[in-house]
């Protein structure tokens, strides 16, 4: 499967809630190098972070998926947050962003867009269409406090 979960305690079955104190962010990123700095820097503020390649696999993971459109279940309730890459093939974070927004179930869940790219005219475009946060790569670690701050809101 493409989807990684790991958490800094790893005693909890899936499909478990989380405690408050370790929130559980989706971490979506085509570039393989990205995608384990974010899980590292997260991890290390003591969240759990499952992983996904891209917009696609990120919707499956959520129930989403083309095959599961109409699902009211899924992993939508287990996530407290949304971290994704801009620009990737197939589906953007914008997409993904709207696809996540238009859900009944997760338009609530806080979605952070990252990108590597500072173009205003696409951080107003994800920020008009329900981002929590736009935040430049790579991500450091007091980027990655800040969005912890969020999570306890």
């Amino acid at each position: 499967m493409d989807f990684y979960s790991s958490s800094s305690t790893n005693s909890r079955g899936i499909g478990e809630p989380c405690p408050a104190d370790e929130p559980h962010v989706l971490a979506v990123d085509d570039n393989l190098v990205d995608r384990k700095l974010v899980e590292r820097l997260l991890k290390k503020s003591s969240c759990k972070v499952t992983t996904a390649e891209n917009g696609l696999r990120a919707l499956e993971y959520l129930g989403l998926g083309s095959d599961q459109k109409h699902s009211t279940t899924g992993n939508g309730s287990k996530v407290n947050m949304i971290i994704t890459d801009y620009c990737m093939p197939g589906m953007t974070g914008y997409e993904l962003l709207k696809k996540i927004k238009e859900s009944s179930i997760l338009k609530d869940v806080p979605v952070v867009i990252m990108s590597s790219e500072n173009i205003p005219t696409r951080i107003d475009q994800c920020m008009e269409e329900g981002a929590q946060m736009f935040m430049l790569k790579p991500l450091k670690h007091s980027d990655v406090k800040s969005l912890r701050c969020q999570l306890m809101q």
